[in-house]
């Protein structure tokens, strides 16, 4: 085996060139889309309001030779807008590291059964950590930015009012304005345009956000699209394919090549088999013939282009350490594969990958996938039903299906995670086979599939393959026995071709392959062995039929994913939120300070306003020295607001960086360590947890950012203005007040209580529109080769386009609540005019008092109305801080002491004892009464039909779920007694769906996971030198192929581990498994993507290191179980046998006709 190949980036699709993982794409998108309709219609109506003051006002600020004035107003304005472009810069790259956080958290989560078996949770943590808090220090840089954007404008619209009294009363008295009025006029104009001016930061910061947010959007629309016209004739897929001199490498590893001058034959309507070692390029012949890769890239719209133009060095560097560049033709009959329609092309074939992918609906709807372009996919939906169950039928899931409570209206959950792997897998079948294609690919279609049940469902394949083009690519060699043509590929190459007799008598690599894959079946006595065939067909099917009872009755109103916690108010949240960081008390405070000298500065303003205006009583010098002086005052009071909003901008920045960063972290720890049933529920996928891991922290962040300033300068305004309106005149104070605040606090309490439910509408929404979007490009393989682009699209226009129309009708109310809050100060200005002149008739009031009460009064009314403008960002963040605080431990959930336990020498006996289990999720029985002993130091094997509970028993004894009755003893010790940690360290696990993460590296912008940190995932690196990692991956048998490697161990593997086949990361992942030196060993299913002949190598490894631990095995290729100490055969209600390989096999049940269906040479 020539281990120097790899696939590449195997399942590498458009959008996994970028660094992060399949679901942040979903995430980056869809909260971008939130982040800029939260920031951009929050600020809309504020700024209509603002503007429309500022041009009401605008021809009053302009008198006659008052163009200093216009040039102060302008640079005021012109201040804010220059340091937009600087905050956008400073903002993406907070957004930025942002990203890169949300890349890890999706990794995590969506593999947090390997994280907790690894113990890892608290280095994935620190990953995490690492760029939560760099973005922290990122969003500290913005804090004295946003001062900066904050002081200088406020500094110079206060400014104004100093600079146009002491001109215009200058212009007064040189005679240059015949009377005060147009001084007057003016300003009033400057009064409100600077007030309302004033309120103008925080719809600028929002929209900054919003345009930094947005980016992403140009990136994807403005990227090439590839070429998807071309020829589409039904004789064209009817013919011979052939690969003519391919060579071919990943865009991601041009410097490894895959396909070495590939010439092969397919030919039509034959059924032709692909085996190979893992990495040989099997599955990139697939890849090739979808057109999820092209030899040559064609993009619309630049036909003398094979590739997007990049200005990054980085690619070019790559690019040039390329071993060859692609090259070859694939054609089909006489035409070029990339000549046809490629959406025409890719409904020709039926596909059946070796990880079937089901979306979250239900079975018939799933199935009925299949139909879309062919010709029945607009049919009626009972002439679909009809296709479905047939189709059903031939793959032989309807007898799972027909006996479960909504049959095909079952739900199967995300991913199919309520079906077993093979009741997926058939499921898959199904869909592929539905529209008849004339090409049918199977991708280790079996691999999932229980040896009894495989040979049925082999046998359907058998009979949907007949009359057409079938490519098989399998690991299993028994189920291409019948193929009309076999294909050995190595190293990229084809180094043997013929039917399964030539290719054995030929005594090459084919031959060895299969001598690597012999069951010992000891002496056969024909008599026996012809009578057990026709029972082993009987059986099996009964076996399938049995299954039905372990899958979940699915989709009941039971499962609604409610997260119970005891909702807080916005007060008692913020309030918790601060006394958990009173360390930062001096922020707090600064920021206190802050807002109450800004807010006083209305008040302050009024009475200054008043002196103003009553200066124009007097003529003379006494005027210019009053006015003057009053200026001066002007003056003052704009150099402390310009300070006061400093500190405002600089300390609730730094407060909302610091909480955000806290609370993130905190945010992921605990999801992390919830028990695994929390991540099984609907509401809990890998889309939606990461989705409010970004958003909620943010929600809070502009919650106690400056956005919480704002409300609190309104609050410290409103109680000045009124404090400086009753100390004038109680009389006319009182009736402004009681006339509109009680209306306008009404207003903005109803706004309130609308907008919090607005906000769980909307959460509910985007969070069932992103779970769609996370699973349609999760699944973009899927949606590609059934060709759902548009369907896919569809729906997920219609999930919005609901909420749209939902949101305009409720619209329509925040409309007039909002009209109401602004407009209510305009009849509180005329009562006060009409009552003030009253007033002013009898002499009880004069011009000084009433100016200082009604500017007073103006000003708060006003404070009051930009503040119910700001309450839509307070409901969201009631939610998001309620969301943040549900997912922390109750105080309650402390079970009592647990038992710290070491490791176990010599293994573990494992001891069920009348154990009862169902999933918390499920109301089906899993166990019932289930006994059976492994010896301290066994090696026992767990065999039986698909969805019989054999991957339960690895849960128990990882602790996913605890169970309902009954006892398991781990060396005696009663397994719910023991501290999960410490036995977690003991115990090593091997899942059926390997999983490798990213490292990161910080200030580089970079992601890279190594196959040693891969590696040492599981424990501490500084306790294990390179020696240890080698030896691991030596028992492994993936050293070598390592060792080939350019850069060796510490070789990137992708995102995901998408840079290496399938075989290639289940190696890594046992490596992982060994290196923890675990004194119990749990593999399930942990060599089902290896080859025959790595599946030996890493077969004697865990022989070999089987010695002195307990080794647990689920296996479905019985070759790989057959020299265990203790096999369970598993069937309907628990153990229906138990032996060794040569005791079962002269008991001939079971276990035996199950080894039949695998023999190769039967």
């Amino acid at each position: 085996m020539d281990n120097t190949q790899t696939e590449a980036g195997k399942q590498q699709s458009e959008p996994d060139q970028k660094p992060p993982f399949k679901n942040f794409w979903v995430w980056r998108y869809g909260e971008t889309t939130n982040l800029f309709l939260r920031r951009s219609t929050g600020a809309l109506p504020l700024m209509n309001v603002i503007f429309g003051n500022v041009v009401s006002d605008f021809n009053g600020y302009f008198i006659p030779g008052s163009g200093v004035t216009k040039e102060k107003f302008l640079s005021s304005v012109n201040r804010s807008v220059l340091l937009v472009p600087i905050y956008v810069k400073l903002q993406k790259k907070v957004e930025q590291a942002d990203e890169k956080a949300s890349s890890i958290a999706g990794e995590a989560l969506g593999s947090i059964r390997t994280i907790v078996s690894c113990c890892a949770e608290g280095r994935l943590a620190a990953r995490y950590g690492e760029w939560v808090g760099e973005a922290r220090k990122r969003g500290m840089r913005l804090a004295p930015q946003v001062g900066a954007q904050l002081a200088p404008s406020n500094f110079a619209m206060y400014g104004s009012y100093a600079l146009t009294f002491w001109f215009g009363v200058r212009q007064y008295a040189s005679n240059n304005i015949p009377d005060v009025g147009p001084v007057i006029t003016v300003i009033f104009s400057v009064l409100i345009v600077v007030s309302t001016l004033s309120f103008l930061a925080t719809p600028i910061i929002a929209i900054s956000k919003a345009v930094s947010a947005s980016t992403c959007f140009f990136e994807m629309i403005d990227a090439p699209k590839p070429k998807t016209s071309g020829l589409k004739d039904q004789n064209v897929s009817t013919t011979d394919i052939r690969f003519e001199a391919v060579n071919f490498s990943y865009p991601t590893r041009p410097n490894v090549k895959i396909l070495n001058n590939l010439t092969i034959d397919i030919p039509a309507g034959k059924i032709t088999a692909l085996v190979g070692p893992s990495g040989c390029g099997k599955s990139t012949i697939v890849g090739l013939l979808e057109r999820w890769y092209q030899i040559e890239n064609q993009f619309e719209g630049d036909p003398n282009s094979d590739a997007p133009q990049s200005g990054d060095p980085q690619n070019e560097k790559v690019h040039e350490t390329a071993t060859s560049p692609n090259s070859g033709s694939i054609k089909i009959g006489p035409h070029n594969l990339y000549d046809l329609d490629l959406k025409w092309w890719r409904s020709q074939i039926g596909l059946v990958q070796q990880e079937p992918f089901t979306f979250n609906t239900t079975i018939y709807q799933n199935v009925a996938y299949g139909l879309v372009g062919s010709m029945w996919e607009n049919e009626s939906e009972e002439v679909k039903r009809k296709l479905v169950v047939e189709a059903c039928r031939e793959s032989f899931a309807s007898e799972y299906i027909e006996k479960l409570p909504l049959g095909y209206d079952t739900m199967v959950g995300e991913n199919g995670l309520k079906l077993s792997g093979g009741q997926r897998q058939r499921l898959a079948i199904a869909r592929s086979i539905i529209k008849r294609p004339p090409i049918l690919i199977l991708d280790e279609a079996t691999s999932s599939i229980d040896v009894r049940g495989e040979r049925i469902v082999q046998e359907a394949l058998d009979r949907v393959s007949k009359n057409r083009t079938t490519i098989t690519i399998a690991h299993r060699l028994s189920t291409i026995k019948k193929a009309d043509k076999i294909i050995v590929l190595k190293a990229g190459e084809s180094i043997e071709r013929g039917t399964h007799e030539e290719l054995l008598e030929f005594k090459g690599l084919y031959h060895s392959l299969v001598e690597n894959q012999r069951l010992e079946m000891g002496e056969q006595d024909p008599d026996i062995q012809g009578e057990a065939n026709p029972k082993c067909q009987v059986e099996n099917m009964q076996s399938i039929l049995k299954e039905a009872s372990r899958t979940d009755d699915a989709g009941g109103p039971d499962q609604e994913p409610v997260l119970t916690y005891k909702a807080r108010s916005l007060v008692n949240s913020v309030g918790l939120f601060l006394w958990e960081q009173r360390k930062l008390w001096y922020l707090d405070v600064a920021i206190v300070i802050a807002a109450a000298g800004c807010g006083s500065a209305f008040a302050i303003q009024s009475y200054i306003f008043a002196q103003l205006t009553a200066v124009f009583q007097l003529s003379g010098d006494q005027l210019i020295n009053r006015s003057e002086f009053w200026a001066l005052m002007f003056f003052t009071l704009a150099l402390g607001v310009g300070f006061f909003y400093f500190v405002l901008g600089f300390s609730s920045t730094s407060l909302s960086a610091n909480i955000c960063g806290t609370y993130r972290q905190q945010y992921f720890e605990h999801i992390i360590a919830k028990p695994i049933e929390f991540f099984d529920k609907e509401g809990n996928s890998t889309g939606s947890l990461t989705s409010r891991l970004s958003t909620d922290p943010t929600q809070l962040q502009e919650l106690v950012g400056h956005q919480m300033a704002f409300p609190l300068i309104s609050v410290f305004n409103v109680i000045g203005c009124v404090s400086v309106a009753f100390s004038f005149g109680w009389k006319l104070t009182l009736v402004a007040i009681f006339s509109a605040f009680p209306l306008i606090i009404l207003a903005m309490f109803i706004r309130v209580r609308y907008e919090i439910q607005f906000e769980k509408l909307n959460a509910a929404v985007f969070e069932s529109s992103s779970q769609f979007a996370s699973e349609a490009i999760s699944a973009f393989r899927t949606v590609t080769s059934l060709t759902l682009e548009d369907t896919i699209t569809t729906r997920y226009s219609t999930l919005l386009q609901d909420h749209v129309e939902k949101a305009f009708l409720k619209a329509r109310f925040a409309t007039l609540i909002f009209a109401a809050s602004d407009s209510i100060e305009l009849p509180c200005m005329a009562l006060c005019f009409w009552y003030g002149g009253q007033l002013l008739s009898t002499y009880e009031y004069d011009v000084l008092r009433f100016m200082v009460i009604y500017i007073s009064v103006v000003m708060g009314g006003q404070a009051a109305g930009q503040f119910g403008s700001l309450t839509p960002n307070l409901a969201q963040a009631t939610v998001a801080a309620n969301r943040i605080l549900s997912v922390r431990p109750s105080e309650n959930s402390n079970d009592g002491e647990k038992k710290t336990v070491g490791r176990f020498e010599g293994g573990a006996q494992i001891d069920f004892k009348s154990i009862n289990f169902k999933y918390p999720t499920r109301d089906v029985v899993v166990f019932k009464n289930l006994s059976f002993t492994i010896e301290k130091g066994q090696f026992a094997a767990l065999v039986g039909p698909s969805g019989c509970g054999k991957s339960t028993i690895i849960g128990l004894l990882e602790k996913f779920y605890g169970y309902q009755s009954g006892t398991i003893a781990i060396d005696g010790h009663d397994l719910n007694t023991l501290d999960v940690s410490s036995y977690r360290q003991s115990v090593s696990l091997v899942s059926q769906e390997p999983a490798l993460y990213q490292e990161v590296e910080l200030y580089k912008l970079m992601y890279k996971g190594s196959v040693k940190d891969n590696v040492l995932l599981g424990v501490d690196p500084a306790q294990f030198t390179d020696e240890d990692v080698q030896k691991a991956c030596k028992d492994a048998n993936i050293h070598d192929f390592i060792s080939s490697l350019p850069e060796g161990y510490n070789t990137d593997v992708g995102v995901r581990g998408l840079a290496m086949s399938g075989g290639q990361k289940q190696r890594i992942c046992i490596a992982r498994a060994l290196i923890r030196n675990p004194s119990i060993l749990l593999l399930d299913e942990a060599t089902s993507s290896l080859d025959s002949e790595s599946e030996k190598h890493v077969q004697e490894a865990i022989e070999r290191t089987a010695k002195g631990r307990t080794v647990v095995v689920v296996a479905h290729r019985l070759a790989t179980v057959q020299n265990a100490d203790v096999i369970f055969v598993f069937g309907e209600g628990g153990i229906v046998e138990t032996g060794t390989h040569s005791d079962l096999l002269k008991r001939r049940g079971i276990y035996y006709q199950m080894c039949e269906s695998q023999a190769l040479d039967r």
